[in-house]
């Protein structure tokens, strides 16, 4: 019988997750998950932690104080991590933030600073209701779900609140993002975030107008620490 209902369960998995690589489209092998080896071998890893400056960093600096930012992958226009991202964010296959969540939160679990404080809440950048309602789920929200079990820490999604609809800000340049997103943000009054260490999560980062917005809103809280983490950022050649 169990047998029976554990073939079923493979079965009805097999049909929502698909089998083929994200990297490469080959079939994928038993215990693979949206990866085969090869391609999560070849992933291009940033290999920044908490614990030494790095790139992402020094986006922030003389914009927003904030306590140390990292991010997991590095993105680019052509490859595996673009197709991960486009799928979590188009295809409905929500399922890719977690299989993001789990690899990096076992990363940060090893990581000599966050060893040695305690994060008190991890939350995503929000998504404008209407935009939430039209794709049913935030993208980053399982991926921040998985972190913070990694973490032994708390989740929830609405501490930040989006005021208005605004279309993708890719094409625009640093000045413009940052111009439109003012006052775009404001603070749930529901969470007393006073004098706590909060991890900040978004996406992908090229600019960081969007992180630099969230963070202005959040440094009104009195003695809060803020960390940052990406799932991906866009690498500088």
């Amino acid at each position: 019988m169990y047998v029976q209902l554990s073939k079923i369960l493979n079965d009805i998995n097999s049909i929502l997750v698909p089998k083929g690589c994200f990297g490469c489209n080959v079939r994928l092998n038993r215990g693979e998950k949206l990866l085969c080896t090869v391609c999560r071998n070849q992933i291009p890893l940033t290999d920044y932690n908490y614990n030494e400056e790095n790139h992402f960093d020094s986006i922030f600096y003389g914009r927003v104080p904030i306590k140390k930012a990292s991010s997991f992958l590095f993105f680019t226009e052509n490859g595996t991590v673009k197709n991960l991202i486009h799928h979590l964010k188009y295809k409905n296959q929500e399922i890719v933030g977690e299989f993001l969540g789990d690899w990096c939160g076992l990363v940060l679990k090893d990581d000599p600073h966050l060893q040695n404080i305690h994060i008190d809440l991890v939350f995503p950048v929000p998504l404008h209701k209407n935009k939430l309602r039209k794709r049913g789920y935030n993208q980053v929200s399982l991926f921040g779900k998985r972190i913070a079990h990694h973490l032994s820490t708390n989740f929830y999604e609405d501490v930040l609140i989006k005021n208005q609809n605004t279309k993708t800000q890719t094409k625009k340049d640093r000045f413009f993002r940052w111009q439109s997103n003012q006052g775009l943000y404001s603070l749930n009054k529901k969470y007393s975030l006073a004098h706590k260490k909060i991890l900040l999560l978004d996406d992908v980062v090229t600019t960081g107008a969007t992180l630099e917005a969230c963070t202005k809103e959040l440094n009104t809280i009195e003695g809060i620490t803020i960390y940052i983490l990406t799932m991906a950022m866009v690498r500088k050649s």
